[in-house]
């Protein structure tokens, strides 16, 4: 009978989760006992109601076994979600409606009651209604009853053989309430997903999943980021960049501005990042934009992910120099995205990425800044690899990524928080310099892994028409410092018609 059961199944079931079967390869493998494990408050429940309700989508019939909630706070738990789970059977093993002799059961105290009559109660419901999924909340009661690991072991390994004839898929719920180094379960299980809920000093919690055991099936191993909110669980699983290459036209486009196109050697190629570095105001953010705006008149969908300042801020800041995001906002073709780094994990800033390459067609993104993301988030470890595999991602999808990286300093010596030019393709750097009284600015592209680019350094100067890049400064020693030497008669932006004196004349 078994064996019938397993061909005329499906080879994979839907967890209910899109980001744990997409974890999984496909799903669950059905008629296997499961473990899902995590301390109080990390989702277990949640989860499991989102398992039997696709259950019910698929017209599978569920039971929820519950030996540690009453009936009225898991009902409380799926109103908030805005489930109606009376589409599935609650069998509450914990509440005065046990006293039914209809349901044959009796309160459950370890005192009082016998782990066999609590077995025998689960069974007698399971061959009463046939349900394809189970789901038993929470094993640390019949770790409890079991009064010693030797029995507890027993009667799980009862439970999954008498599971396993009745071809259903169950969901075992642990608090890790034993002992922290107790694995036994694991053992047990066909598999075992793990939740955790880590709470820093700043921001919210940050729960992630990890798959710690599956057998048969090959799945997305480590930490995915996973968020708890009304609707659910949305796990975003980890992203590898080598999974999603795509073929693209790789052929050069413009940035809109014909001295920067000359300093980077013809413009940005699809498929390349380039990192804008440079002291605080110097022009960053104005230089992604003018690019953006060329992206935009092309034809091309663009995100902007803006993590320093405020969307209306960068707007009207925008538009005073002639470039107008709003209309392109309205048309559709412009996302501009604020994201608030102390709210948002890794894991989801890179699926919201993924998606708007993905499901939109976007082929410009520009994340503002570095800083906001890296620093903002200092429990996250690993962020630098997160980003490694990001730009990967977007590279091999043939996005052209603008990055924004300030430093400290204004003259002089600079510093940063955080190297990230080795994984950048291209590094374009900002400086300000002296002459004559006025503060002006340079820019240098000293980094192209994908064309000959110039080793000049230019003058960099934003106006009215947006930005402007003048002739190479060859007469200037010492820009990069902030204390150039000037020798010759360079004309400098806006000052062609002005007279530059030698210095000592």
């Amino acid at each position: 009978m078994s064996n019938r059961h397993d061909a005329d199944t499906p080879t994979r079931l839907s967890s209910g989760i899109d980001g744990i079967d997409d974890i999984l390869g496909g799903g669950l493998t059905p008629h296997r006992m499961y473990l899902i494990e995590g301390a109080p408050g990390t989702g277990k429940t949640t989860l499991a109601l989102q398992f039997l309700l696709k259950g019910v989508e698929e017209g599978q019939g569920g039971l929820y076994i519950t030996l540690s909630e009453t009936r009225s706070e898991l009902i409380s738990v799926a109103d908030s979600h805005g489930w109606d789970i009376s589409r599935f059977t609650i069998l509450e093993l914990l509440s005065d409606e046990g006293l039914d002799p209809q349901y044959e059961q009796t309160v459950l105290h370890p005192a009082e009651v016998e782990l066999g009559e609590t077995v025998r109660n689960v069974i007698q419901q399971v061959d009463e209604l046939k349900p394809a999924r189970i789901v038993l909340d929470s094993l640390s009661e019949l770790r409890l009853l079991s009064q010693n690991a030797l029995r507890y072991r027993r009667q799980i390994l009862a439970l999954k053989r008498y599971f396993a004839t009745r071809a259903c898929t169950v969901l075992l719920l642990d608090d890790n309430s034993s002992d922290p180094g107790d694995v036994q379960l694991h053992s047990i299980a066909h598999g075992v997903i793990s939740l955790d809920n880590l709470v820093h000093d700043y921001g919210g919690n940050r729960r992630r999943a990890r798959v710690a055991k599956m057998r048969g099936i090959k799945f997305r191993e480590g930490y995915h980021d996973f968020t708890l909110d009304t609707g659910g669980i949305h796990v975003y699983p980890r992203l590898v960049a080598a999974e999603h290459h795509a073929d693209f036209n790789a052929e050069v486009v413009s940035t809109g501005t014909q001295g920067l196109d000359a300093l980077l050697g013809g413009g940005l190629i699809p498929g390349t990042n380039a990192l804008m570095i440079g002291p605080s105001g110097v022009g960053k953010t104005t230089t992604v934009v003018s690019c953006l705006m060329a992206a935009l008149e092309r034809g091309e969908r663009c995100v902007y992910y803006v993590f320093d300042e405020t969307l209306t801020t960068l707007m009207i800041r925008c538009a005073t120099l002639g470039m107008y995001l709003a209309p392109h906002v309205e048309s559709g073709l412009l996302t501009l995205r604020q994201i608030d780094p102390a709210e948002i994990s890794p894991g989801e800033f890179a699926s919201d990425v993924r998606k708007s390459v993905e499901n939109k067609g976007v082929r410009y993104v520009a994340i503002d800044s570095l800083n906001a993301y890296l620093q903002a988030m200092p429990g996250e470890r690993y962020l630098l690899l997160q980003m490694h595999e990001l730009l990967g991602y977007l590279n091999q999808q043939g996005v052209v990524t603008m990055l924004v990286l300030g430093q400290h300093g204004i003259i002089g010596e600079i510093q940063n928080d955080i190297d990230i030019s080795y994984l950048s393709d291209v590094v374009v750097l900002f400086r300000y310099f002296e002459h004559h009284g006025e503060v002006l600015t340079a820019v240098t592209a000293v980094k192209s892994r994908a064309n000959a680019h110039e080793r000049s350094i230019r003058q960099f100067r934003l106006g009215s028409g947006g930005v402007e890049v003048g002739d190479a400064l060859r007469d200037f020693e010492g820009v990069l410092s902030g204390l150039p030497a000037y020798r010759g008669s360079t004309a400098l932006l806006g000052a062609t018609n002005r007279v530059i004196e030698t210095p000592g004349k």
